[in-house]
């Protein structure tokens, strides 16, 4: 399962770091890459033609859709809705970290004291019904995402104390506190008319087309089948430097497929055109046979400097079988990585080992200074094992071995009160252990058969479950799982999103990213550390820290990584010369692809 849009909006957009900014764009750290008056960003074709169609699949294994609302918390938006309709005052480049230019906001302008920004909106900023992009609207957008909206705003823009209309096109926020990510936040915030829906209240808003200003329109859509938006021929910003080259297809079309079997076949019978492919094994196997070889359909990976991020079996901590840290590192030993890389996965991966992975914020080793000045003043609140080496995933590469994985786990899991007796490992009062690991990919059954296969040796009773996206979805909004597998999205630099993913009013707050239900002082004063950092390195080490802290809790049973985007595509589109350094796959087709040939 992936992490939905409206949780990670902020953190897929922007970064983290310390003062520099200009009218046209702000930066944390650097001078902006692209100086006023730019014309484009360097990884688009500015002159690539507008016109054509392009057929996609379901993302996110999402079967069906019940809204077209991305930002409430209950139902499945429709596949498109939020990066085709919605629009931001501000927009990052994929070229650097931490940066923005504008969007609906021709102007920006920081506060000498820290404690506000401000937005002067582009006069040509449109809505998709012709009403002009107003102050009122942005501050509208605000509260209501804050009042109504899914939980992550509320944890993301926590230190937003309002949004004043200064003007008719002039708006301001102001913070609580100096947080230097703040005004990147802000620029985030996605901006959608007063109009829409009048009348209904917005965590109700279900199949009334938003009002707002992005691209494309919804043209039309069956349920459960298909959707399809087209260019509106109006759309404001398409001379923008931000969007010169950009959404670039007349009209987008998304088909749904209830399983990866059915979206292969029917890619390979050209029911649609591209396909992202995250399993290694499809990759291998079946993407070959005579339309590969005429070059008809083409096979091909994309390099990217993204961060990792983290995937894995994440473990609801609500759970009493899974509060002892001892009984979770036990559980991870019964995974058999290097076994599944070799047999499962085409030797195609490898392993994720820190929920910063493959970035300078990874904590490797033993803690730095700069580590040490934050986790020092915490000491008492920490397990003793966090001043020691990081951990490292379990390996089975001789002259390791599962065996011995396994008879570590079972001494653990001894020390925790689990021994094993009458065929089942059980505590003191004779209950047995056992959980169930649900998932929504048919795909994932595979991996988890194998691992809990070593589960079973340890005498760990498990339940498999593969349940659609709408239900696992809502099983997870309220917190109601064992065991699942999860990716959060990578980010070039971890900020605010953090306070939703690991702080302790996130908890509780249904719907949030802390599906753990970690509540820990010491992670809410890293958290906070990171996202006050003055300087890169500070931010860096705060971020190893707060690695580190994490990995000797054991939430989370690391899976694996490609640095790659292994992408499929029908051989009838143009894309830029110049890939971007940091981008998802989807995003990528959609925002700067064009159709060079008919279907």
């Amino acid at each position: 399962m992936t992490k939905p849009f409206f949780s990670v909006l902020l953190a897929c957009l922007f970064s983290h770091g310390s003062a520099a900014y200009a009218a046209h764009a702000f930066s944390l750290y650097d001078t902006p890459k692209y100086p006023a008056g730019f014309t484009h960003f360097d990884y688009v074709n500015p002159d690539a033609p507008k016109g054509g169609e392009l057929f996609l699949a379901n993302p996110d294994r999402r079967t069906s859709f019940d809204k077209f609302n991305p930002f409430s918390l209950k139902g499945v938006a429709a596949a498109g809705v939020s990066e085709l309709m919605f629009e931001t005052l501000t927009t990052g480049s994929a070229d650097e970290t931490a940066t923005m230019y504008g969007l609906l906001a021709d102007d920006m302008e920081l506060a000498s004291d820290r404690l506000s920004m401000t937005f002067h909106l582009n006069p040509k900023a449109r809505f998709n019904n012709g009403d002009p992009v107003l102050a009122a609207d942005v501050k509208y957008s605000f509260d209501t995402l804050m009042s109504k909206g899914a939980p992550q705003f509320k944890s993301i823009f926590a230190d937003v104390k309002g949004v004043v209309v200064v003007s008719e096109r002039v708006v301001r926020f102001d913070f609580k506190t100096r947080n230097h990510e703040l005004p990147l936040i802000v620029g985030g915030v996605p901006v959608f008319s007063r109009k829409w829906a009048q009348g209904t209240e917005f965590d109700r808003i279900q199949l009334t087309p938003p009002i707002a200003s992005g691209p494309y329109l919804i043209d039309r859509y069956d349920i459960g089948r298909s959707i399809s938006y087209r260019l509106n021929p109006d759309y404001w910003g398409k001379d923008l430097p931000v969007r010169k080259g950009m959404f670039n297809f007349a009209r987008i079309n998304y088909r749904f497929y209830k399983d990866d079997v059915a979206r292969l076949e029917a890619f390979k019978a050209g029911e649609f055109d591209v396909s992202v492919e995250m399993i290694a094994k499809n990759w291998a196997r079946s993407y070959v046979g005579r339309k590969f070889d005429s070059g008809e359909l083409i096979k091909r990976e994309f390099a990217h400097g993204n961060g990792a991020g983290m995937q894995g079996f994440i473990m609801n901590l609500r759970r009493d079988q899974f509060k002892d840290p001892r009984v979770r590192q036990a559980l991870g030993l019964a995974l058999d990585y290097e076994w599944m890389n070799r047999q499962l996965f085409f030797s195609a991966y490898k392993r994720i080992y820190s929920f910063f992975n493959n970035s300078p914020m990874a904590a490797t080793g033993m803690p730095s200074t700069g580590e040490l000045a934050l986790l020092e003043p915490l000491r008492d609140k920490l397990d003793p094992a966090v001043f020691g080496p990081a951990p490292v995933p379990p390996n089975t590469d001789a002259p390791h071995s599962l065996r011995a994985n396994l008879l570590q786990a079972v001494e653990l899991f001894r020390q925790a009160g689990w021994t094993y007796r009458d065929g089942a490992l059980r505590n003191e009062k004779g209950v047995p252990f056992a959980f169930e690991i649900m998932d929504d990919q048919s795909s994932m059954s595979r991996v988890i058969s194998v691992y809990v296969r070593n589960l079973q040796k340890l005498g760990i009773q498990v339940t498999q479950r593969t349940a659609d996206f709408a239900l696992l979805q809502q099983r997870m909004d309220d917190f109601d799982f064992d065991m699942t597998s999860l990716r959060f999205p990578d980010v070039s630099t971890p900020g605010n999103e953090l306070f939703d993913m690991f702080g302790s009013k996130a908890a509780d707050e249904k719907g949030s990213s802390n599906y753990w239900g970690l509540k820990d002082p010491a992670i809410d004063r890293l958290v906070e550390a990171l996202v006050k950092a003055d300087t890169r390195p500070q931010l860096e080490s705060a971020a190893r820290a707060l690695d580190r802290v994490l990995l000797n809790k054991y939430i989370v049973i690391p899976h694996w990584y490609s640095s790659t985007h292994r992408i499929a595509y029908r051989n009838r589109f143009g894309m830029p010369a110049n890939l971007p350094l940091y981008y998802q796959a989807n995003p990528y087709v959609l925002s700067t692809w064009w159709q060079v040939k008919p279907r």
